[in-house]
């Protein structure tokens, strides 16, 4: 049997102890916003892992086996909160690694989910109490890059100095990007619209936005006819100047509502994207995500008819 000596041993294992302390950690974000700010404060360090890409929806994903493999493999799972991702509630379960739930983070602050008018009667939401699109302010964002950069001090220890250097970096671009979009929004502050679901509220208080209803509260269930009959007079009256529809869903209904006014309606059609469903994924989405909702919103809401 070959003898190792003791220099070559000291030599082997300080090695792989300098491999195992700059491994790559296991990290994955539930969404597209989220994996944005993971991946600024990870830069350097590794890459975090996407659950879902491309142009799906939240609101009607379904959890594959490939996804529960990498919920048992990550050593770190970001996600919003149960009132968002629905489908991973019983599949956490199953995590090996820890999950940081970011709507609890410190800072982190909660807007309830509206109720009556426009916005549907009591039981027609599918989400709990409170809205859960959080990261549509980006104030909130702050807060969870926040959390974001200790969860992953705490369990890379190794690189903590790096994540919160990122952090405060990633910090004073979205306190630029909080007055940029403030300036934007400021000439359109007063004028209503209909969004497809309500997904902006936190956008919307946030920069002190009017907006009139939401033409669906479920995006993966059909509209019923007496909310269809309330959405075609308020298009109608003229008491809205753009429609937003989103790019995850069919645009069929905004259409159908706006031909269906008879030429009554002078409103515009928009688009809003809540998740940057058609962005590359990485530290850009998320900046990218809310300039887009800015240039949107006042771009449709200040056209001349």
């Amino acid at each position: 049997m070959m003898q190792i000596s003791r220099p070559l041993l000291c030599l082997i294992f300080g090695f792989l102890g300098a491999a195992a302390a700059n491994a790559e950690p296991s990290v994955l974000a539930t969404l597209k916003p989220v994996h944005s700010l993971v991946a600024g404060v990870m830069e350097g360090a590794g890459k975090p892992e996407l659950l879902i890409g491309g142009a799906l929806s939240e609101h009607s994903y379904a959890l594959k086996p490939s996804d529960a493999r990498k919920l048992r493999a990550a050593a770190l799972v970001f996600e919003i909160g149960p009132d968002m991702e629905t489908y991973l509630i019983g599949a956490l379960a199953g995590a090996s690694g820890r999950v940081v739930v970011l709507e609890q983070a410190p800072g982190v602050r909660l807007q309830p989910a509206r109720r009556g008018g426009l916005w549907g009667d009591d039981g027609d939401h599918d989400h709990g109490p409170t809205d859960p699109h959080i990261w549509l302010d980006p104030q909130n964002a702050i807060a969870m890059t926040r959390a974001i950069a200790e969860a992953l001090a705490k369990t890379d220890p190794a690189h903590a100095g790096l994540y919160r250097t990122n952090a405060a970096r990633q910090i004073m671009g979205l306190e630029a990007l909080d007055r940029e979009i403030a300036a934007t929004l400021a000439p359109v502050k007063n004028r209503p619209y209909l969004v497809f679901h309500d997904a902006y509220h936190y956008f919307e208080a946030r920069y002190g936005l009017h907006p009139a209803g939401a033409v669906t509260v479920a995006p993966d269930r059909p509209v019923g006819a007496r909310r269809i009959t309330e959405l075609r007079q308020a298009v109608a009256s003229g008491r809205t100047i753009c429609l937003f529809r989103e790019p995850q869903f069919p645009p069929k209904l905004i259409e159908t509502l706006d031909q269906d006014t008879g030429g009554r309606s002078s409103a515009r059609i928009g688009v809003l994207d809540p998740l940057g469903a058609e962005l590359e994924p990485g530290p850009k989405l998320y900046p990218a995500l809310i300039r887009n909702l800015a240039q949107s919103l006042a771009g449709c809401l200040t056209k001349k008819s």
